[in-house]
């Protein structure tokens, strides 16, 4: 159960940032919403592998350069973890794009944003 309200959680905050972020698209864009499901199911399994993948290594680097950046560099390795998972999606051809480094910071800023909130209704905190 604790995967499927990953997921979701995922989905839900790649959703909301394609949809305030200009830059960050999935398409088609004019597709009915039941085709749209699969590529934000996919692309949050891709997003939730890579911060799965990347956090070990931010928990011992985050905390002190976390203090020496004012959470800057959280912020810039978060727009990396979804630059690479538009990396990914590409090369799957899944339909997911990030155009930039400032959406790829706005996406992550939304991502965030709405992962907290969802975990705080869910009760899903780590």
């Amino acid at each position: 159960m604790r995967i499927v309200t990953w997921l979701f959680t995922n989905a839900v905050a790649l959703a909301a940032a394609a949809w305030l972020i200009d830059g960050i698209t999935f398409t088609p864009g004019n597709a009915p919403t039941s085709e749209k499901i699969v590529p934000l199911l996919l692309v949050a399994l891709i997003l939730g592998a890579v911060t799965a993948f990347v956090k070990p290594v931010l928990k011992v680097l985050s905390f002190p350069l976390i203090l020496l950046t004012l959470g800057l560099f959280l912020l810039v390795i978060n727009a990396g973890m979804l630059l690479l998972t538009d990396a990914i999606a590409e090369a799957a051809d899944i339909g997911f794009e990030v155009t930039g480094f400032w959406p790829a910071v706005g996406g992550a800023i939304v991502i965030t944003v709405v992962t907290w909130i969802v975990d705080g209704v869910l009760g899903t905190d780590d």
